[in-house]
Protein backbone atom coordinates (compact mmCIF):
# COMPACT_ATOMS: atom_id res chain seq x y z
CA UNK A 1 0.00 0.00 0.00
CA UNK A 2 0.93 3.65 -0.28
CA UNK A 3 1.60 5.97 2.54
CA UNK A 4 -1.35 8.02 2.72
CA UNK A 5 -1.12 11.85 3.04
CA UNK A 6 0.15 12.21 6.13
CA UNK A 7 0.47 15.18 8.99
CA UNK A 8 3.60 15.00 11.53
CA UNK A 9 2.38 15.95 14.90
CA UNK A 10 5.99 15.39 16.68
CA UNK A 11 9.22 17.04 14.40
CA UNK A 12 12.09 19.58 15.81
CA UNK A 13 14.05 22.08 13.87
CA UNK A 14 17.17 23.79 15.54
CA UNK A 15 19.39 26.40 14.14
CA UNK A 16 22.77 25.93 16.50
CA UNK A 17 24.32 28.87 14.80
CA UNK A 18 21.75 31.58 16.45
CA UNK A 19 20.03 29.64 19.16
CA UNK A 20 21.04 27.86 22.31
CA UNK A 21 20.16 24.41 23.16
CA UNK A 22 22.16 23.20 26.30
CA UNK A 23 21.21 19.82 25.26
CA UNK A 24 22.72 19.75 22.01
CA UNK A 25 25.40 22.10 22.90
CA UNK A 26 26.94 21.14 26.08
CA UNK A 27 27.14 17.39 25.50
CA UNK A 28 24.42 16.57 28.30
CA UNK A 29 24.05 12.64 29.02
CA UNK A 30 20.74 11.62 27.60
CA UNK A 31 19.47 7.50 28.30
CA UNK A 32 19.47 7.48 24.09
CA UNK A 33 23.09 7.69 23.36
CA UNK A 34 25.16 9.60 21.99
CA UNK A 35 23.67 12.26 19.99
CA UNK A 36 26.55 13.18 18.20
CA UNK A 37 25.34 12.43 15.01
CA UNK A 38 22.46 15.23 15.68
CA UNK A 39 24.74 18.26 17.29
CA UNK A 40 24.20 19.68 13.90
CA UNK A 41 21.65 22.68 12.83
CA UNK A 42 18.76 20.91 11.65
CA UNK A 43 16.56 23.22 9.17
CA UNK A 44 13.32 23.08 7.75
CA UNK A 45 15.08 22.51 4.67
CA UNK A 46 16.81 19.84 5.96
CA UNK A 47 13.73 17.91 7.36
CA UNK A 48 11.81 18.68 4.08
CA UNK A 49 14.47 17.02 2.20
CA UNK A 50 14.14 13.46 4.03
CA UNK A 51 10.82 13.86 3.29
CA UNK A 52 11.14 13.90 -0.41
CA UNK A 53 9.04 10.93 -2.26
CA UNK A 54 6.63 10.59 0.65
CA UNK A 55 3.39 12.67 1.22
CA UNK A 56 4.04 14.98 4.04
CA UNK A 57 1.51 17.50 4.41
CA UNK A 58 1.74 19.37 7.28
CA UNK A 59 3.84 19.25 10.49
CA UNK A 60 3.44 20.25 14.43
CA UNK A 61 6.90 21.61 16.11
CA UNK A 62 7.58 20.55 19.55
CA UNK A 63 9.77 22.70 22.02
CA UNK A 64 12.98 21.24 21.30
CA UNK A 65 14.43 22.29 24.41
CA UNK A 66 15.62 25.71 23.56
CA UNK A 67 17.44 27.40 26.66
CA UNK A 68 15.45 27.47 29.94
CA UNK A 69 17.64 30.43 30.91
CA UNK A 70 16.33 32.37 27.67
CA UNK A 71 12.74 34.02 26.91
CA UNK A 72 11.01 30.79 25.80
CA UNK A 73 8.98 32.37 23.22
CA UNK A 74 11.85 33.22 21.29
CA UNK A 75 11.54 29.76 20.38
CA UNK A 76 7.88 30.24 19.24
CA UNK A 77 8.73 33.74 17.50
CA UNK A 78 11.30 31.75 15.30
CA UNK A 79 9.07 28.71 14.07
CA UNK A 80 6.86 31.35 13.26
CA UNK A 81 8.87 33.19 11.24
CA UNK A 82 9.86 29.66 9.44
CA UNK A 83 6.01 29.21 8.78
CA UNK A 84 5.93 32.59 6.99
CA UNK A 85 8.47 31.73 4.57
CA UNK A 86 7.23 30.23 1.34
CA UNK A 87 9.72 27.88 1.02
CA UNK A 88 8.40 26.19 4.44
CA UNK A 89 5.25 25.09 2.40
CA UNK A 90 3.54 26.74 5.37
CA UNK A 91 6.01 23.70 8.25
CA UNK A 92 5.06 24.08 11.24
CA UNK A 93 1.22 24.26 11.20
CA UNK A 94 1.43 24.05 14.77
CA UNK A 95 3.59 25.11 17.19
CA UNK A 96 3.99 23.60 21.01
CA UNK A 97 5.97 26.05 22.67
CA UNK A 98 7.80 25.85 26.06
CA UNK A 99 7.25 27.43 29.44
CA UNK A 100 7.43 26.14 33.08
CA UNK A 101 4.40 26.17 34.42
CA UNK A 102 4.87 26.82 37.76
CA UNK A 103 6.64 30.30 37.02
CA UNK A 104 5.09 33.11 38.46
CA UNK A 105 4.78 35.42 35.55
CA UNK A 106 3.50 32.54 33.31
CA UNK A 107 0.51 34.29 32.24
CA UNK A 108 2.48 36.41 30.71
CA UNK A 109 4.55 34.24 29.16
CA UNK A 110 1.45 31.92 27.75
CA UNK A 111 -0.29 35.67 26.30
CA UNK A 112 3.17 36.18 24.44
CA UNK A 113 3.03 32.66 23.07
CA UNK A 114 -0.65 32.73 21.98
CA UNK A 115 0.52 36.30 19.88
CA UNK A 116 2.00 33.85 17.28
CA UNK A 117 -0.44 32.56 14.84
CA UNK A 118 0.76 28.72 14.45
CA UNK A 119 1.11 28.48 18.81
CA UNK A 120 -1.08 25.61 20.07
CA UNK A 121 -0.02 24.91 23.17
CA UNK A 122 2.97 23.81 25.77
CA UNK A 123 5.13 21.18 26.75
CA UNK A 124 6.83 20.69 29.52
CA UNK A 125 8.79 17.87 30.01
CA UNK A 126 7.52 15.98 33.26
CA UNK A 127 9.90 12.63 32.94
CA UNK A 128 10.46 11.70 36.60
CA UNK A 129 12.89 8.69 37.65
CA UNK A 130 14.93 7.56 40.78
CA UNK A 131 17.46 7.06 38.16
CA UNK A 132 18.59 11.09 37.66
CA UNK A 133 19.52 9.56 34.14
CA UNK A 134 16.32 9.27 33.29
CA UNK A 135 14.85 12.83 34.95
CA UNK A 136 13.73 15.41 32.22
CA UNK A 137 11.72 17.75 34.96
CA UNK A 138 13.40 20.03 37.28
CA UNK A 139 11.17 17.66 40.24
CA UNK A 140 8.63 15.19 40.06
CA UNK A 141 5.58 16.45 41.52
CA UNK A 142 4.73 19.12 39.31
CA UNK A 143 1.26 17.70 38.81
CA UNK A 144 0.39 17.72 42.10
CA UNK A 145 1.96 21.11 42.83
CA UNK A 146 -0.64 23.90 43.24
CA UNK A 147 0.89 26.25 41.48
CA UNK A 148 1.97 24.12 38.48
CA UNK A 149 -1.94 23.26 38.54
CA UNK A 150 -2.45 27.15 38.18
CA UNK A 151 -0.21 27.78 35.40
CA UNK A 152 -1.71 24.30 33.58
CA UNK A 153 -5.05 25.52 34.16
CA UNK A 154 -4.46 29.07 32.45
CA UNK A 155 -3.99 27.10 29.06
CA UNK A 156 -7.70 26.80 28.67
CA UNK A 157 -7.76 30.44 28.89
CA UNK A 158 -5.35 31.38 25.61
CA UNK A 159 -7.22 28.09 23.69
CA UNK A 160 -4.06 25.99 24.52
CA UNK A 161 -3.48 22.59 24.73
CA UNK A 162 -0.72 20.58 26.99
CA UNK A 163 1.97 17.65 25.40
CA UNK A 164 2.30 15.44 28.24
CA UNK A 165 5.63 13.81 28.43
CA UNK A 166 6.34 11.13 31.08
CA UNK A 167 7.23 7.55 31.73
CA UNK A 168 4.53 4.79 31.91
CA UNK A 169 4.84 4.56 36.00
CA UNK A 170 3.50 8.22 35.97
CA UNK A 171 0.66 7.73 33.05
CA UNK A 172 -2.04 7.40 35.44
CA UNK A 173 -0.37 10.26 37.36
CA UNK A 174 -1.23 11.95 33.99
CA UNK A 175 -4.73 11.00 33.41
CA UNK A 176 -6.11 12.04 36.86
CA UNK A 177 -4.44 15.63 35.82
CA UNK A 178 -6.49 15.36 32.65
CA UNK A 179 -9.88 14.31 34.74
CA UNK A 180 -9.35 16.77 37.26
CA UNK A 181 -8.92 19.85 34.47
CA UNK A 182 -10.92 18.88 31.75
CA UNK A 183 -10.60 22.05 30.37
CA UNK A 184 -7.32 21.66 28.93
CA UNK A 185 -6.94 19.09 25.83
CA UNK A 186 -3.60 17.00 26.62
CA UNK A 187 -2.02 14.74 23.89
CA UNK A 188 0.23 12.55 25.12
CA UNK A 189 3.88 11.94 23.56
CA UNK A 190 5.28 9.17 22.44
CA UNK A 191 3.21 6.28 22.98
CA UNK A 192 3.56 6.98 27.04
CA UNK A 193 7.21 6.09 26.73
CA UNK A 194 7.45 2.08 27.17
CA UNK A 195 10.91 2.08 28.03
CA UNK A 196 10.85 -1.37 29.51
CA UNK A 197 9.79 -4.05 27.03
CA UNK A 198 10.33 -7.36 29.15
CA UNK A 199 7.16 -8.44 30.26
CA UNK A 200 6.89 -6.54 33.47
CA UNK A 201 7.56 -3.34 31.57
CA UNK A 202 4.89 -4.18 29.10
CA UNK A 203 2.10 -4.84 31.89
CA UNK A 204 2.87 -1.12 33.63
CA UNK A 205 2.98 0.31 30.59
CA UNK A 206 -0.06 -1.16 29.52
CA UNK A 207 -1.96 -0.19 32.59
CA UNK A 208 -1.05 3.09 32.44
CA UNK A 209 -2.37 3.34 28.68
CA UNK A 210 -5.66 1.70 30.30
CA UNK A 211 -5.76 4.74 32.32
CA UNK A 212 -4.90 7.28 29.57
CA UNK A 213 -7.69 5.68 27.79
CA UNK A 214 -10.03 6.41 30.92
CA UNK A 215 -9.73 10.79 30.23
CA UNK A 216 -11.68 11.84 27.49
CA UNK A 217 -9.48 14.73 26.71
CA UNK A 218 -6.49 12.89 26.50
CA UNK A 219 -5.29 12.32 22.37
CA UNK A 220 -1.78 9.98 21.76
CA UNK A 221 0.98 10.32 19.58
CA UNK A 222 2.37 6.88 18.47
CA UNK A 223 6.24 7.74 17.93
CA UNK A 224 9.51 7.87 19.25
CA UNK A 225 9.45 3.78 19.52
CA UNK A 226 13.05 3.79 18.15
CA UNK A 227 13.94 5.70 20.82
CA UNK A 228 13.50 2.41 23.62
CA UNK A 229 14.95 -0.05 20.99
CA UNK A 230 17.16 1.30 18.60
CA UNK A 231 17.41 -1.68 16.08
CA UNK A 232 13.77 -1.40 15.92
CA UNK A 233 12.16 -3.18 12.64
CA UNK A 234 8.39 -2.70 12.44
CA UNK A 235 7.78 -6.14 13.79
CA UNK A 236 9.29 -4.95 16.91
CA UNK A 237 6.91 -1.92 17.57
CA UNK A 238 4.02 -3.42 15.87
CA UNK A 239 2.41 -4.76 19.61
CA UNK A 240 3.04 -1.26 20.78
CA UNK A 241 1.49 0.65 17.62
CA UNK A 242 -1.89 -1.72 17.97
CA UNK A 243 -1.87 -1.91 21.24
CA UNK A 244 -2.06 1.92 21.69
CA UNK A 245 -5.23 1.93 19.29
CA UNK A 246 -6.85 -0.96 20.45
CA UNK A 247 -6.98 0.75 24.28
CA UNK A 248 -7.42 4.56 23.34
CA UNK A 249 -9.30 3.73 20.41
CA UNK A 250 -8.77 5.14 16.57
CA UNK A 251 -10.22 8.21 17.30
CA UNK A 252 -7.81 9.26 19.41
CA UNK A 253 -4.46 8.50 17.82
CA UNK A 254 -2.21 9.82 15.39
CA UNK A 255 1.35 9.35 13.85
CA UNK A 256 4.53 11.34 14.76
CA UNK A 257 8.58 10.69 13.34
CA UNK A 258 9.96 12.33 16.57
CA UNK A 259 12.63 13.22 14.11
CA UNK A 260 16.10 14.38 13.79
CA UNK A 261 16.17 12.69 17.12
CA UNK A 262 14.71 9.83 15.81
CA UNK A 263 17.16 9.48 12.83
CA UNK A 264 19.83 7.90 15.54
CA UNK A 265 18.29 4.87 14.39
CA UNK A 266 16.35 5.19 11.13
CA UNK A 267 15.84 7.48 8.26
CA UNK A 268 12.52 9.84 7.51
CA UNK A 269 10.72 7.53 5.21
CA UNK A 270 11.61 4.49 6.94
CA UNK A 271 9.22 5.36 9.98
CA UNK A 272 6.33 6.73 7.92
CA UNK A 273 6.60 2.78 5.80
CA UNK A 274 6.44 1.03 9.09
CA UNK A 275 3.40 2.76 10.40
CA UNK A 276 1.86 2.12 6.64
CA UNK A 277 3.13 -1.52 6.87
CA UNK A 278 1.39 -2.21 10.61
CA UNK A 279 -1.84 -0.42 9.82
CA UNK A 280 -2.71 -1.60 6.67
CA UNK A 281 -5.59 -4.41 6.94
CA UNK A 282 -7.07 -1.15 8.95
CA UNK A 283 -10.06 0.78 6.50
CA UNK A 284 -9.70 3.58 4.68
CA UNK A 285 -10.76 5.88 6.93
CA UNK A 286 -9.08 4.83 9.87
CA UNK A 287 -6.19 4.96 8.18
CA UNK A 288 -7.27 8.50 6.97
CA UNK A 289 -7.68 9.29 11.05
CA UNK A 290 -4.31 8.00 11.62
CA UNK A 291 -2.02 9.33 9.50
CA UNK A 292 -3.99 13.16 9.17
CA UNK A 293 -7.39 14.00 10.35
CA UNK A 294 -7.20 12.82 13.69
CA UNK A 295 -3.97 15.43 13.91
CA UNK A 296 -5.77 18.15 11.92
CA UNK A 297 -8.81 17.85 15.07
CA UNK A 298 -6.56 18.03 17.98
CA UNK A 299 -3.59 20.24 16.65
CA UNK A 300 -6.61 22.43 15.08
CA UNK A 301 -4.53 22.72 11.87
Amino acid sequence: MAIPPFIDTHHHLWDLENNRYPWLQDGIDHFVGDYTPIRQTFLISDFLAGADGIPLQKSVHVQAEWDHDSDPVGETAWLQGVADDPASRGMPHAIIGYANLAEPDVEETLARHAEHANWRGIRHMLNWSDDPGFRFAERGDYMQDEQWRSGYRLLAKFNGSFDLQVWPWQLADGAVLAKQIPEVPVILNHTGMPRDWDDEGVALWRDGMRAIAGAENISVKISALGMMKPDWSADDIRPFVLDTIEIVGVDRCMFASNFPVDSLFSDYATVWRAYDAITSDFSESERAKLFSENAERYYRI
